[in-house]
């Protein structure tokens, strides 16, 4: 009997949130086990044979299920069924752990605080363009138990955030790679070093044999790997040498710092696997990033524009600071618990900020003394003012970039959502509406 395999099987499994991941999940494990589904809110479901599994608030409390399947969104300290998953917190388990059971295939997980999804985009368009069987699976969008056809060669290239890995207890990954660290997520976790903790997660379940690629100049990181022991092989990434052929890439996509640690990465975690490297060049040459992530959607006349509304930290605004002159930096939303500003001095001449938001007395308080700053109650108004400056100057070189450092939710449904409206608001501008 394949012990691994039956982990999953032949059991009584509540399914808690009913986004894309947990319905992915019951339909994965639906047909062996029986299955219950709960959401904190009324979800909009057409099937029949998932309504049907829905189960009633009140029967919970009397319900005994061998395993918890919890989506990476439920924060146990707040969610309905708080009291309920503190005491069963042992039964609880991830996707992730559903997926392990049932595969052996090679999985190349990456996490870290900036850069998870260009880094596992541009590692799956490489292996793509080789003609590798590999799928672009987890925080990225798309779970990972809705991979179909998967067969003994299919490489899995995982975004695993803080949330999936601090709920999965069994998943273990050939090649793990942690890019950065920096304070995030602590009103979820608690603290920095449980958010460090739940990072490292992949390590810890990694034994003899497995790989770890890890940011060879990051404080957190290094701390950590000073404390701790772990089975896998450490291979350090020197984030800050020149990449071998650096002068043969023409994509400015890798001219800012944070693109070229994570292209350092792929390179790294490439070296173990067969690839042909005049195709290897081709791909890094096309590559053209993901939508909001510094993403230029504008160039022209002196005046580059940036859409980079996936930044939620400074930590993700920095490499984009440091690279341009004459920015007009739009900041603002739900600022991270904890979150400093960490520039240089030589700096802050070169930087005008615009604040929009909920939380703009924060924002104010860590640029006062350091970058000029004005204030604004909503994004269309901040926009509005840059606008105008910007015109009056378009015979110098200048970069509005729109990279919030914040959390998008007081105003919009998430970052994608946010980025969508930066874009509309600009080209009204460019066509003088």
């Amino acid at each position: 009997m394949n012990l691994k395999l039956n982990f999953f099987s032949k059991k009584k499994i509540l399914i808690y949130g009913l986004g894309k991941s947990g319905i992915s999940a019951f339909q994965f494990l639906k047909k062996k086990n029986e299955v219950s589904l709960f959401d904190d809110f009324e979800v909009k479901i057409n099937k029949s044979n998932i309504k049907k599994k829905i189960i009633d608030y009140k029967k919970l409390s009397n319900s005994n299920f061998d395993f918890i399947i919890l989506s990476p969104g439920i924060d146990i300290k707040k969610c309905r069924l708080s009291k309920f998953l503190k005491k069963n917190y042992k039964k609880i388990y991830s996707d992730l752990d559903v997926f392990y059971t049932h595969y052996n295939n090679v999985c190349i997980t990456i996490t870290g605080t900036n850069g998870k999804s260009t880094t596992c985009q541009l590692l799956y368009e490489v292996l793509r363009d080789q003609n590798f069987d590999v799928r672009l699976v987890g925080n990225i969008g798309n779970p990972i138990l809705s991979s179909k056809n998967i067969k003994k060669r299919t490489i899995l290239i995982i975004e695993a955030s803080s949330y999936q890995l601090e709920y999965s207890k069994i998943f273990k990954s050939k090649y793990a790679a942690i890019l950065n660290l920096s304070p995030d997520h602590i009103e979820r976790h608690g603290s920095l070093n449980k958010y460090i903790k739940s990072k490292f997660k992949l390590l810890k379940n990694q034994t003899y044999g497995n790989l770890a690629f890890l940011n060879k100049d990051d404080f957190l990181i290094s701390r950590e790997l000073r404390n701790n022991k772990f089975l896998s092989k450490i291979i350090k990434v020197d984030t800050k040498k020149n990449i071998i052929f650096q002068n043969k890439i023409s994509n400015k996509y890798f001219s800012t710092e944070t693109n070229k640690e994570n292209l350092l990465f792929v390179l790294e975690i490439l070296k173990k696997l067969k690839i042909k490297k005049n195709l290897l060049l081709k791909t890094i040459q096309k590559f053209k990033g993901l939508k909001f992530r510094q993403q230029i959607i504008f160039e022209k006349k002196n005046l580059s524009i940036i859409n980079d509304s996936k930044s939620t930290s400074f930590s993700s605004s920095i490499s984009l600071l440091k690279k341009y002159r004459n920015i007009h930096w739009i900041l603002g939303g739900i600022h991270k618990k904890k979150d400093k500003l960490i520039l240089s001095k030589k700096y802050y001449n070169k930087i005008n900020a615009y604040i929009y938001g909920s939380n703009r007395v924060f924002f104010t308080k860590n640029l006062k003394g350091k970058i000029k700053y004005q204030v604004f109650e909503n994004l269309k108004d901040a926009i509005k003012k840059v606008w105008k400056i910007t015109k009056k100057n378009r015979s110098i070189n200048q970069t509005i970039l729109f990279s919030p450092s914040a959390a998008s939710f007081d105003t919009f449904k998430n970052f994608e959502d946010r980025g969508h409206y930066f874009n509309k608001l600009i080209k009204k501008h460019l066509h003088g509406k």
